[in-house]
């Protein structure tokens, strides 16, 4: 009986201690416990690329290697920055505007230059975030564009948890974005872009980063807003994918939405309310 009652025991305080910890301490945790993994993979990946060098270069499948990456290089310009078609179009040469529905129908660009377009145009933002009663959070943005089809962007992630079993956590990610707007028509534009972010706390890790979005202005004024970003952290990801309505009055904006996060193999899924100023 007494060995029952200590195995029960026994059960029952390491389920305690698998469990007593936050959601922000498993993301953390998650993407900690990969480092080491990574590490043995990268050893093993340059032990078979030493291993299949060693076994001598092929002239001909090197030459159809380099004649397809530069085909898929060739392409990817076309697809990422402009084809030749599209230079006969009014995007091609869009102006970028002082800010969203400025006197006009118009989003973030307008074919004609006049007095409601500027080569440098930024957007501040801040968003407050909620998942439940224990996890909050603030989402700060500037956002950047200039020569007509460059941005860049600096954003902060601060997320919160308060758990009356668990304590307290908080985790904070930076993310820099260099951006090229791919379309830029009067009523919908599309970006993709290149960066790195940095993911604080028992983390203390850099990634690289992409991003994609894009903006449609159906009614003034009133544009439907997603954008989605993924930072590669050890073997793990985090992924942010936000789906927003804003509403634009004069330089200002209000905006809501929805926010999914995926930190590592947590998953956070937020509302969020905020506003921001154009200058």
């Amino acid at each position: 009986m007494k060995k029952l009652i200590f195995y029960l025991a026994l059960i029952f305080f390491t389920s305690i201690t698998c469990y007593s910890q936050s959601k922000i301490k498993k993301a953390e945790n998650s993407l900690n416990n990969n480092d080491e993994k990574s590490s043995t993979s990268s050893r093993k990946e340059r032990k078979t690329r030493y291993d299949n060098d060693a076994g001598g270069d092929n002239f001909f499948t090197d030459a159809i290697a380099e004649l397809l990456l530069k085909s898929v290089l060739y392409a990817s310009y076309y697809t990422l920055i402009e084809s030749p078609p599209e230079r006969e179009y009014n995007a091609s040469q869009a102006f970028i505007t002082k800010y969203p529905y400025y006197n006009s129908k118009k989003g973030n660009y307008s074919y004609d230059w006049g007095e409601n377009t500027d080569v440098f145009r930024t957007l501040l933002s801040g968003r407050y975030v909620s998942e439940n009663s224990r996890i909050k959070g603030a989402h700060l943005n500037l956002d950047m564009r200039f020569l007509k089809r460059i941005g860049f962007e600096v954003d902060y992630l601060q997320l919160w948890e308060n758990n009356p079993n668990f304590g307290s956590d908080n985790l904070a990610i930076y993310t820099v974005l260099a951006k090229y707007h791919r379309v830029r028509t009067e009523k919908f534009d599309a970006w993709w872009g290149l960066g790195g972010s940095y993911v604080d706390g028992q983390v203390d890790r850099f990634g690289f980063s992409y991003g994609l979005g894009a903006e449609l202005f159906f009614a003034k004024p009133i544009s439907l807003e997603s954008n989605f970003n993924q930072t590669f952290i050890n073997t793990e990801t985090v992924k942010k994918l936000n789906i927003l309505i804003n509403y634009h009055t004069k330089c200002y904006l209000f905006t809501g939405g929805y926010e999914h996060l995926k930190i590592g193999n947590q998953k956070f899924a937020t509302i969020t309310i905020g506003t921001g100023v154009f200058f």
